[in-house]
């Protein structure tokens, strides 16, 4: 592969196609940009959204042919017991994709028509497959597996997959950088808080533990959806108010998390209602922290020694209160954040911890359009490795 080459990365969503032009060897984005509105008005489909992310390159001054594509890599959330490592998409890879939507009906199926037209407008280059669930394909069977009859998981390949692997493996290898430490010398906790927000446990390089599950709904509250719930609130509420499985599905991923309990999934609109005495809002965000703070504590049992918590993402890169209240008190722990730095204005990686603090606390921006480029090039250089 060529050094100039560079790589379109695809991110399909129902509603949405994000796309980026990255240089994988120097690190560049050379383009980006998102279509929204996928099937609303003149976006009438994918194919429909693709064509119109071309036209926006050709506006920019970018057309495709001027681009030297070396591939096409495109993000799918889950890629089942089977496919984990990046693969090249042929006929057979992409069937195998569309028997997967059962395991992630909300995010494999817009994954699956992004590729489909994607592969009939460049069927000259290699369309390549990252999966979120690649990083914790092999969880310590411990973390992985739930306890429920063990044949029941087997037939139906029930287990915790975890998500934003690709995000957790990034920022877990740019803290290592940042300290000038080797990889395998650090145990991390590492916490990607967007809309979506997970959690993971690193040792030497290797997760022991994540907080997503069989699917992106597990673990810590997010945007829109409630993270752990008792999974007997299902029976319950489907025997008193009648709701079914579709319906109920909809409202843990749709309608709950900060944006059910205090009516916004944007923290600094939250924020600006917690600031006029709004209590829902109040109490979302205490929930929030609280679960937060259960799975920093939670892994740092399970590390038995960490040495670095790492914010990401658009809350954990932006939000200082959220990593204030997320380690207040944790000094016998052996956390001590430093007020002046949390509250920098600075965008890129820094260390936010005091520099006395037996953990060191970072934030490091993720970048999950160029890790994705970057395992696309590393597939094309050894596609046989």
């Amino acid at each position: 592969m060529a050094d100039s080459s560079r790589v379109l990365v695809v991110n399909s969503g129902s509603s949405s196609l994000k796309y980026a032009v990255v240089e994988p060897d120097s690190a560049t984005m050379v383009a980006d940009g998102v279509i929204e509105r996928i099937g609303d008005g003149p976006v009438a489909d994918h194919s429909a959204a693709l064509q119109a992310a071309f036209e926006e390159l050709t506006e920019s001054g970018r057309p495709l042919e001027s681009l030297n594509l070396a591939a096409v890599g495109h993000r799918v959330v889950h890629g089942g017991p089977n496919l984990y490592e990046p693969t090249l998409i042929d006929d057979d890879v992409f069937a195998q994709l569309g028997e997967l939507e059962p395991l992630a009906e909300l995010h494999n199926p817009p994954a699956v028509q992004g590729i489909k037209v994607a592969r009939k407008a460049l069927p000259d280059l290699p369309h390549i497959a990252v999966f979120d669930t690649a990083f914790f394909h092999d969880l310590p069977p411990a973390a992985a597996t739930y306890a429920i009859r063990r044949d029941i998981a087997q037939r139906w390949g029930v287990r915790r997959y975890g998500f934003h692997g690709t995000s957790h493996q990034y920022v877990s290898e740019e803290v290592a950088k940042f300290l000038d430490a080797p990889l395998d010398s650090l145990n991390q906790i590492v916490l990607h808080l967007g809309n979506g927000a997970s959690a993971s446990a690193i040792a030497g390089g290797r997760p022991v533990d994540t907080s997503m599950g069989l699917t992106p709904l597990e673990g810590l509250v997010m945007g829109t959806r409630s993270g752990d719930i008792d999974p007997g609130i299902f029976s319950y509420v489907s025997r008193t108010a009648g709701l079914g499985v579709e319906e109920f599905d909809d409202i843990l991923n749709d309608e709950s998390g900060v944006f059910g309990l205090g009516g916004e999934k944007d923290f600094r609109a939250l924020h600006k209602r917690i600031e006029s005495g709004d209590e829902a809002a109040k109490l979302a965000y205490d929930v929030y922290i609280h679960r937060l703070r259960k799975y920093i504590g939670g892994y740092m049992a399970v590390l038995g020694n960490t040495d670095v918590i790492t914010f990401t993402a658009g809350v954990g890169e932006n939000d200082a209160a959220v990593r204030r209240d997320a380690l207040s008190g944790l000094t016998p722990l052996g956390v001590e954040l430093d007020e002046r730095r949390n509250e920098s204005p600075d965008k890129g990686a820094r260390r936010i911890s005091s520099d006395g603090s037996p953990t060191t606390v970072l934030v490091v921006p993720t970048n999950e359009e160029l890790a994705i480029a970057q395992a696309c090039a590393e597939l094309i250089r050894n596609p046989g490795s």
